[in-house]
Order: C-alpha cells, then structure tokens, then sequence
C-alpha cells in the first residue's frame, strides 16, 4: 500500500512538472541527477564500473566526471518522461527535432527495424516513430513489479496511437505476426538478458552478453534495419531523433558476425556522445562460464 501511494505521489509531481518550459524541467532534471549521484551509491558504482571497462584510457578522474554529466542526463530523462507521458501532441511535435529517413517503413516494401540503441533519449525516439510517420509500431517491454508504474508506462507508450507492445516474457509469436503483417518492429538491442538467445560478442574490447535476436528476427522475416539514435539537447532546446540510412548487408547468413557489427557500431555512437548512454545497467553481468563477476 505504501509503494502504492509513493508511486501515484511521484506521478503527481511529474504530471506537474511536464506543465512546466522545458528549460526549466531540464534545470529540475539536472538538479535530480546531481542527487541521485550522491545518494543511489550502487547505480553511481555500476556506471563508474562500466566506464571503467569500457574506457580504460581515460583518467579516473575523467570517467568520475563523465559519470557526474551521465547523471544529469538521467535525471533529465526522469523529470522529462511526463512530457511523454502526458503533453499533447503539438506540443512534443515542437520539441522532438527528426532528421533523416522517418518514413522508411511507409515507403518500403519489406517490414522495418527500427534498431535503437539505450541513449537518455530512447523513449523520444519511440515517440517520434508515432508522430512523425504512418506505419504501426510494435515493441517489447519490460514488465515492471509495481503495477502502477507499470500500468502509467504501458498508457504512456500506447497513447499516441498506432503503436502495440509486447511483455518481454511473453512469446514472440504475436510479436513475429504484426512484423509479418506489416508493423515496423522498434527493437532495443544492448542490454545484458542473460545467455538465452545470445553469444558472447566483444563491446568496448569486453565479452558482453548480446541477443541475436535482432539478426536472427531480420533474416526470418526479410527485414530492412534501420538505426535509429535519439539525442537530448541542452536546455529547453528539445530532442533529436536521427533516421539514418539502413544498414547495408544486414542480416547475413552469419548471425554471430552481425551482432558483432552491431556492437561496433553501437560503440561509435557511444564514442560520439558517452554521457547520454545508459551506463547504470549492468551491461556485462552475465559472464562465460568460470568467469568471475565484473561488478
């Protein structure tokens, strides 16, 4: 019962808050982040963990600074989910800045997917796909244990319309039919699952636990992939949601090899802006056999 009325109370204050200019729940967000770097010491370790390993070269010092930025962004990312929670459609039209092929599934006679990498920003980029093209969208989550928190995310994404979400425990079956029927497929592929449906595959010069999913699922359905990468601007400047042009030679007949590719060119994007990635998720959790834990 007490979690219950904390969540509905902290959903109080974002539904607030997203009322509020942008430069200024940005200011708010910043201001969580800095917080949440002195107080949540197991996300603030994972993340200087993950640094740590993904670039050695850097300064301890440097990568504590780089950690400090990434929490400003997250923060941001907190305050700022009201907006795509709650604000009309006008008004994210006018924040989410879209470039490149955003109608790529509309026009293409193979299903699409979108191929979205976890930057601070990932959830825009979702809003995005709704706002700014036709074709249905479809997508996994994860169930959270909260229900209300569960219930506000579900609402959330499907709000805009033309859009269908799948619970990751779930069958792939009714996932596999919409892509089969048409629906682009917005697939998140960087996070540590375990090694069900994985390989271990280098990232930043470390094996990581890495779905081969999103090779596997374009070959069987004959898919175009097409990376997408959503960026936040500082201040009340908005977001940036990048459609670049699909992958060429993707999938091949070598699985192992094009989830490889993927996490080089994941790395190149993380390279080019690190402090809006997700580093508080245990990204090299799991571990190959008689390997000792990371973290």
């Amino acid at each position: 019962m007490g979690q219950v009325i904390a969540t509905r109370l902290l959903l109080g204050v974002l539904w607030l808050i997203h009322w509020l200019p942008l430069g200024v729940q940005a200011a708010f967000g910043r201001a969580l982040g800095a917080l949440l770097y002195r107080l949540a010491g197991s996300r603030r370790r994972i993340a200087l963990r993950n640094l740590e390993l993904c670039f050695p070269e850097l300064t301890s010092a440097r990568r504590e600074a780089l950690a400090r930025e990434h929490f400003g962004w997250l923060g941001r990312s907190i305050v700022e989910r009201g907006l795509l929670w709650w604000a009309p459609r006008e008004r994210l039209s006018r924040l989410i800045h879209v470039e490149g092929e955003v109608d790529l599934a509309e026009r293409s006679e193979r299903p699409v997917m979108w191929l979205v990498p976890h930057f601070m920003a990932l959830d825009v980029a979702g809003a995005a796909v709704l706002l700014f093209q036709k074709k249905k969208g479809a997508s996994i989550y994860q169930q959270q244990t909260n229900p209300v928190m569960d219930a506000i995310m579900r609402r959330g994404r499907l709000r805009l319309g033309n859009a269908v979400i799948f619970p990751r425990s779930d069958s792939a079956k009714p996932l596999i039919r919409e892509i089969r029927q048409g629906t682009g497929f917005f697939n998140l592929p960087d996070m540590d699952f375990g090694e069900r449906d994985a390989a271990f595959v280098p990232f930043f010069g470390v094996s990581a636990a890495t779905l081969l999913a999103p090779s596997r699922m374009a070959k069987l359905l004959n898919m175009v992939v097409q990376p997408v990468l959503a960026e936040m601007l500082p201040g009340g400047q908005g977001y940036r949601v990048r459609f670049l042009p699909p992958l060429a030679d993707f999938p091949s007949d070598d699985a192992l090899a094009d989830t490889a590719r993927m996490n080089r060119w994941i790395e190149e994007q993380i390279r080019a802006n690190p402090a809006q990635y997700l580093w508080v998720h245990k990204r090299f959790k799991t571990r190959p056999a008689g390997e000792a834990s990371l973290y």
